[in-house]
């Protein structure tokens, strides 16, 4: 795992053993950052499920202007403080070990351009954190969410929250799909 392009350029990264995390295949991260390119420069970026960080680092990289990296994982956030160190971006850093939604709760006031999105597959989170998002304010009306799952839509049967966004852009590789939404303010 790596940094694409940019300032840290081929910097490698570190990520936690064994399956306590599941980091963005190369290719699915070289895909998203096709899909957003022009959308990234001088924007603040928010990591809920930040893992090793790749992903806002890569933001960073590519010229975003600041990134909030939030992971609940001790360890996962030692890892992203490292990386973060190592790629000499760690300047343009917050770096929080919280739970995701009590994170949204406390960032009312902050709002973000993009938002990577991509919680274990398994929990379910995706309905909850985009609830969250929506009614503690941290979207703007031009923001991104990057969304990162195993099924095509991550709304389930709740049409009325599925109402509250528009996919920008959908893509599927291997089985993964990624999900581009604006939120409908």
């Amino acid at each position: 795992m790596r940094i694409i392009t940019g300032l840290a350029k081929g910097t490698v990264l570190k990520t936690l053993e064994g399956d306590a995390t599941r980091p963005t295949a190369e290719r699915v991260k070289e895909a998203v950052f096709s899909m957003i390119q022009f959308d990234i420069e001088g924007r603040k970026v928010l990591d809920l499920f930040s893992g090793s960080g790749q992903m806002a680092l890569e933001a960073l990289s590519r010229g975003a202007s600041h990134a909030t990296l939030v992971d609940k994982s001790r360890e996962a956030v030692s890892i992203i403080r490292y990386n973060a160190e190592k790629t000499k971006l760690v300047g343009s850093c917050a770096i929080y070990q919280a739970d995701y939604l009590d994170f949204i709760r406390r960032s009312s006031k902050e709002k973000f351009d993009i938002i990577f999105l991509d919680p274990p597959y398994s929990q379910k989170m995706y309905r909850p954190a985009l609830s969250a998002m929506l009614e503690y304010g941290i979207l703007k009306p031009t923001s991104l969410i990057i969304c990162e799952s195993n099924e095509d839509t991550v709304f389930e049967s709740d049409c009325a929250l599925a109402s509250r966004f528009t996919v920008e852009k959908q893509s599927k590789y291997s089985k993964t799909y990624i999900t581009v939404f604006k939120p409908v303010l």
